[in-house]
């Protein structure tokens, strides 16, 4: 989804429910990319509530990150050359032992 300008839009009314939810005007969804089940961060300010999708927060993180890496040189490829060895650490933490390196993941295995 691309990013959209920074408007301020008022487009219809709307009530929570019974069970605390809230619909979103059918045109902002559309707009938005919005799918049933979408997730929303919801932050109060002041007396009134914000509320962002979170698709939205994970490419500004992701954006933010990719610039940072940038501003220090990280190249791709220097990033990509030590995921081998990261995920060795996390098995190991996560399973108490190294994972054995001949066994191949689920990716490998549908080619």
């Amino acid at each position: 989804m691309a990013p959209h300008p920074p408007t301020l839009e008022f487009l219809a009314t709307t009530r929570i429910g019974e069970k605390g939810q809230l619909t979103v005007p059918k045109q902002f969804r559309e707009d938005l990319g919005l799918g049933t089940g979408a997730p929303f961060a919801v932050l109060r300010l002041g007396d009134g509530l914000i509320l962002l999708p979170e698709q939205q927060r994970f490419e500004r993180l992701c954006r933010e990150i990719g610039s940072r890496l940038v501003g220090i040189g990280l190249r791709p490829e220097d990033a990509l050359a030590t995921l081998g060895a990261a995920r060795q650490r996390v098995y190991a933490r996560h399973y108490g032992k190294a994972r054995n390196p001949g066994r191949r993941g689920r990716a490998a295995r549908r080619k």
